[in-house]
């Protein structure tokens, strides 16, 4: 059932916002910085040869904003400030995007700063991988350094998509190609430091960059084209986590005083729809996940399983978080548990997936395929397989033991929670307890909580955020052994539970960061936001 919309706010949209940061949105510049005021005229006409998502390409005539601040206070000009694409023709046919819905891409990857500084069109949107040694113990982030895609399964599947960067469609210019308006904020992240040494993109920075350049969108209301109150955010891997996490958390007033530090704009942060694949998220429980589903598949870099005492203590972990959760399956499958989790991934999701890739191939490259991985039975047009056997074809895993918070502090995530000049900390008691870096302490630093709840769009969604999207778009890879699949699933899950819509499928044979079903996706935008060309 929907939660309904309670006195004190009021819906902006189909959004349901805090009443007074909307009033404050919706009124004209007088209450704002003049430097947070979007000039309409001040833009640069650009044309350029663009594939749409089927991969054929347009001339589309745009005019581009520039970068510019979305704070009033910013730590770092360079990643906090966004750029405004806004189609005007496409095929010599003219396009009115003046109510158009806003794409909201961010291009986080591993939690790393991504910048629009230099950019001079659509889709430049730069994620800054400069300088990070390779990923020990734990891992990355967002897996493949750059956000490239994983690919290179056991079953031989693709990878990428169609104007694939960064290892993943370019949201921004498919956005545009569509009609949409598109909106790429840069954002601050883990790796950077000031003159003393200092991090000041670690958690929760990023989010908190997002939400200022949302406000400052929203409060750009009826000068921005588009329409304000269609906001669909997108993101990959890290920059899916921050998209979950940004439909999840909309106003809610946990980041008000990061907010205000930084001069965000007196608007409302909440967006209309959010998009995410592959979410890099729930990091406090992502080590059990992995544990649960990868926990006896060997590991990429040794061909060795990881050690079971510590795979099977987390997934121990897994079980009982788990069952605190007490989701319900999509489709009424019912309760989901660490016990049945196989099943409903099987029947939900996994064979579906399979049976979805099969059908559409030819009956020559379907039998070639079935040859090929003789584990799955295909009669009466579906896919059917055990579980067991699902694993040995996804083959070895990514990361070792424990896969987010690393014993030794070497994954990206340990970074995401560092904290002034101290480079990477523990955000788990049980990887904080078998610290092998010489970390002294039976308890962990006392904001690491504050932090998690920042990070993490679970927390929002179990306190039923009004301000949360109600429209949800979530894929991931069969094959991604970057995260658990079950992190999405419960994403998904616990958004069905609260009535939302949710649009949630896993690419089969894909690794991290694909996407195979672009144009679905902007067709699923329209839809979602009512919006018809004119």
């Amino acid at each position: 059932m929907g939660i309904g919309v309670t006195a004190g706010a009021v819906a902006v949209g189909g959004v349901a916002t805090n009443a007074s940061a909307s009033e404050r949105g919706a009124s004209d510049s007088s209450g704002a910085a003049d430097s947070l005021v979007f000039d309409p005229d001040d833009y640069t006409e650009v044309t350029e040869s663009i594939a749409d998502a089927a991969g054929d390409k347009h001339t589309v005539v745009y005019r581009f904003y520039k970068p510019r601040d979305y704070v009033t206070n910013p730590s770092d000009s360079t990643h906090q400030s966004l750029v405004v694409s806004v189609p005007v023709k496409i095929d010599g046919k003219a396009v009115d995007a003046s109510r158009a819905p806003v794409v909201f891409a961010n291009s986080v990857g591993a939690y790393m700063p991504s910048s629009v500084a230099k950019a001079t069109g659509v889709g430049q949107n730069e994620l800054e991988m400069t300088g990070m040694a390779a990923p020990g113990g734990g891992g990355s982030a967002s897996g493949a350094p750059g956000g490239a895609p994983a690919g290179g399964t056991s079953a031989g599947g693709p990878s990428g998509g169609t104007g694939a960067v960064n290892g993943m469609v370019n949201l921004a210019k498919l956005a545009v190609v569509a009609g949409y308006v598109a909106v790429e904020p840069g954002a601050r992240g883990r790796s950077l430091t000031d003159s003393s040494g200092a991090y000041y993109g670690t958690a929760p920075a990023a989010i908190v960059d997002l939400k200022a350049a949302v406000r400052y969108v929203r409060f750009n209301r009826g000068r921005i084209p588009g329409d304000t109150d269609r906001i669909v955010s997108t993101g990959t891997s890290a920059g899916g986590a921050l998209s979950a996490l940004l439909g999840a958390s909309g106003d809610s007033p946990l980041y008000d005083r990061y907010l205000e530090e930084a001069g965000a704009a007196p608007a409302s942060d909440a967006v209309f729809a959010t998009a995410t694949w592959c979410p890099i998220t729930d990091l406090e429980h992502a080590d059990g996940a992995y544990e649960w589903i990868w926990g006896t598949n060997a590991t990429q870099s040794t061909g060795k399983t990881v050690d079971q005492t510590v795979s099977k203590a987390l997934r121990t972990q897994f079980a009982e978080y788990q069952a605190g959760l007490r989701l319900r399956g999509l489709d009424g499958y019912g309760p989901l548990t660490a016990r049945n989790y196989d099943d409903y991934l099987l029947r939900t999701y996994f064979q579906p997936s399979a049976t979805k890739y099969l059908a559409a191939l030819s009956e020559t490259d379907r039998t070639a395929y079935l040859k090929k991985n003789t584990f799955i039975t295909w009669s009466g047009g579906r896919a059917t397989f055990a579980w067991d056997d699902f694993l040995t074809h996804v083959g070895a895993r990514k990361k070792t033991a424990p896969a987010f918070d690393a014993f030794d502090l070497s994954a990206g995530e340990n970074n995401e929670f560092g904290e002034d000049t101290t480079e990477a900390r523990h955000f788990t008691a049980y990887s904080l307890a078998n610290d092998t870096t010489g970390v002294t302490g039976k308890r962990l630093a006392s904001d690491i909580p504050g932090l998690l709840r920042l990070m993490n769009p679970m927390h929002h969604i179990e306190e039923r955020n009004r301000n949360r999207s109600r429209h949800w778009w979530i894929r991931l890879g069969t094959s991604d052994s970057d995260t658990s699949p079950t992190v999405s699933a419960n994403l998904a899950a616990a958004l069905d539970n609260l009535g939302d819509d949710v649009n949630h499928e896993y690419y089969w044979d894909q690794g991290h960061a694909t996407n195979v079903d672009p144009g679905d996706f902007i067709t699923w935008v329209a839809r979602v936001c009512g919006y018809r060309k004119r």
